[in-house]
């Protein structure tokens, strides 16, 4: 893939997962895909196979109530593309969460996800106020 298709692919596979298309989405994944959050995350851990990206979301966004995912620009490389982004809560008291997601591709498809957040306590803040909202 050039690096013109990878960032196409990366715009389309937030396109897909952000309108809930999760079957075409999938088709976008390698059968051994993973996405992998870093430990001491509340959603630490790797998803693995088509429906590992599905699982994820939708462990993060039951933790959390995220309104948002600005999108500020992908770059890519030889076999990866990096997106630079924000996630945005309902709370506005709340600071928005600052990451970069690294997309790795093999054959046309991709095979691995791997965020990495510039301050996870912004996380850790976004669920502690979502668990207390439960919790009431």
């Amino acid at each position: 893939m050039t690096p013109d298709e990878m960032i196409a692919f990366v715009d389309e596979l937030y396109e897909l997962t952000g309108t809930g298309q999760w079957d075409a989405a999938a088709e976008r994944l390698t059968d051994d895909f993973v996405a992998i959050e870093a430990d001491g995350l509340p959603m630490e851990g790797s998803y693995h196979g088509k429906s590992g990206l599905y699982d994820l979301f939708v462990k993060v966004m039951g933790m959390m109530d995220v309104v948002a995912m600005d999108r500020v620009e992908t770059t890519a490389g030889r076999d990866h593309a990096v997106t630079i982004l924000s996630l945005r809560f309902a709370d506005p008291a709340l600071k928005p969460a600052e990451l970069c997601e690294v997309f790795r591709f093999r054959d046309g498809k991709c095979c691995q996800i791997k965020p990495y957040y510039f301050d996870p306590a912004t996380i850790h803040a976004a669920v502690a106020v979502k668990a207390r909202g439960q919790a009431q």
